[in-house]
């Protein structure tokens, strides 16, 4: 059985410091950099957490915010990123703020190459 494993990520045999360690690093990259390209399971895990994130940065209080914020992003840019360009383009939007486009399989292991970025 596998309990405690979320259901959007679908990191199999991975452990939860693991998968919680892949998240950050794609959330931090993704509010640097604005899109990147990844494999279409990662992708689908980060365009639930930057709807959630980006929903937290638009509410009212902003210390919870930036509380919530700090659990998921490790550098202080990507989260200034957010705060001052991404979120503020959003605020009347819920969900639907990343585009996933398919690019190719990958040499090797033949997984599904996607881009992500911001709509």
């Amino acid at each position: 059985m596998r309990h405690r494993v979320q259901k959007t990520f679908r990191f199999n045999h991975k452990d939860t410091d693991h998968r919680q360690a892949v998240l950050r690093n794609l959330l931090t990259s993704f509010f640097m950099h604005k899109a990147m390209v990844t494999t279409l399971k990662r992708a689908k895990a980060l365009s639930v957490m930057v709807d959630k994130l980006v929903n937290v940065v638009n509410s009212k209080d902003k210390m919870n915010a930036i509380r919530e914020t700090g659990r998921f992003l490790f550098t202080k840019e990507s989260s200034l990123e957010l705060f001052n360009n991404v979120a503020p383009k959003y605020t009347d939007k819920k969900c639907g703020i990343t585009r996933i486009t398919p690019i190719k399989y990958r040499d090797g292991d033949c997984a599904k190459l996607v881009k992500i970025e911001l709509v």
